[in-house]
């Protein structure tokens, strides 16, 4: 279903602009903002099963991946897309996105009121 797949885009788009918000407060100059951007962005390619299945890495990577919200989302992705799963399977995915979501941006919300004081 389309529809789903944009209403899971929009949650997981909710934990990266979180992710965005948090290292905008973190950095003191664009540069920097970018560094952290990148080193933040690699490892969650790398990690995230979208080049090198998850089954296939050590297991320290595993529990990295576990942490990173792309890791979830691109299993929603492909059970939409490639199965045609609805949300009663996809749920175990998309709960880990919600919480990560919520939380990353409710810290940066809280970093950036800080910041303005």
């Amino acid at each position: 279903s389309l529809a789903l797949l944009y209403a899971l885009s929009a949650v997981f788009m909710m934990g990266t602009l979180g992710i965005g918000l948090y290292v905008s407060t973190v950095a003191r100059t664009i540069p920097q903002a970018m560094q952290m951007s990148f080193l933040t962005f690699l490892p969650s390619i790398y990690l995230s099963g979208l080049l090198f299945p998850l089954e296939g890495m050590p297991e320290p990577a595993q529990y990295l991946a576990a942490i990173l919200p792309i890791t979830y989302f691109l299993r929603i992705v492909r059970g939409i897309i490639l199965k045609g799963t609805g949300l009663a399977h996809l749920w175990p995915d998309v709960w880990p996105l919600v919480i990560f979501g919520a939380v990353i941006f409710s810290l940066s919300v809280l970093r950036f009121r800080k910041s303005l004081d």
